[in-house]
């Protein structure tokens, strides 16, 4: 059985969820680009409010969302994502923040946290990996925004130090779900962006696979797993969901592949 299943709700809204979060009655989804209402080129179900989408229209997507996974839109929180590897603890106060003006989300963020059941946490990706996080015991969760640059800086991994901090998280309790992205047959990267991942990375040469002069294909979904485990999370408890996004511009939006012009999936976790 697949452990990232796509499903299409009575809303005619489809989405994908992690099997292992199912499991435990956490609610969470990861949109496709099915089932919305914005127009060409951001059709259909785009949810960011960044992009240069109708914003009353982007609203409406981001409430049959919620509808088909069943929370409420009006008390999601999301974030500005500068990709960079700030990480913000949501609580009750903060319900509602950028759900509907993006003006009002929180800024300078790419990782949420949080321990306060139905609050749901949102963050917004065309082709970087969404990462969401669940620890069980502590009953706290998180969800960060991994481009290259926040893969690199290790966010997926200091968002749980930061679970650590506030919540006592156990990292191998954790259990870890890597969504839709960019797989490294449809993502080249230069050599400035090699010379950053060789500094954190011990075994950066394990990440990439050279296609030319100064030019080379990067595994997001392995650097992600890889820095998960130097803190103790198994392998069983990490689901990547082994979707392209590049690959898949019906389902998925690319910012890659549609050179820019495109709307934003959405990620979303709740208690």
């Amino acid at each position: 059985m697949s452990k990232f299943v796509l499903q299409q709700a009575i809303n005619k809204v489809w989405y994908g969820t992690f099997t292992s979060f199912a499991a435990l009655g956490i609610k969470h989804g990861i949109s496709t680009r099915l089932g919305g209402h914005s127009a060409s080129p951001f059709a259909s179900l785009n949810l960011g409010l960044h992009t240069g989408d109708d914003a009353e229209v982007v609203w409406h997507n981001r409430q049959l969302f919620c509808q088909a996974v069943g929370l409420t839109a009006e008390k999601v929180v999301t974030a500005e994502q500068i990709h960079g590897d700030s990480i913000y603890r949501v609580t009750a106060t903060d319900a509602g923040r950028g759900a509907q003006h993006y003006d009002e989300a929180i800024k300078g963020t790419d990782a949420l946290i949080t321990n306060e059941p139905g609050l749901p946490l949102m963050l917004f990706f065309a082709d970087c990996v969404p990462v969401l996080i669940v620890d069980p015991v502590a009953k706290a969760i998180g969800i960060s925004h991994a481009g290259w640059k926040g893969t690199v800086a290790k966010i997926a991994q200091k968002t749980i130090f930061a679970m650590q901090r506030q919540f006592h998280t156990n990292p191998s309790d954790c259990l870890v779900g890597i969504g839709p992205s960019i797989r490294p047959c449809c993502y080249e990267v230069d050599e400035a962006v090699i010379n950053k991942l060789s500094v954190e990375f011990d075994h950066w040469d394990r990440l990439v696979k050279p296609t030319g002069e100064n030019r080379w294909q990067l595994n997001l979904w392995e650097a992600n797993r890889q820095q998960l485990n130097e803190i103790g999370i198994r392998d069983n408890n990490i689901t990547v969901s082994q979707i392209c996004t590049a690959d898949n511009t019906a389902l998925f939006f690319s910012h890659r592949a549609e050179k820019g012009n495109t709307g934003r999936i959405g990620a979303i976790i709740s208690l």
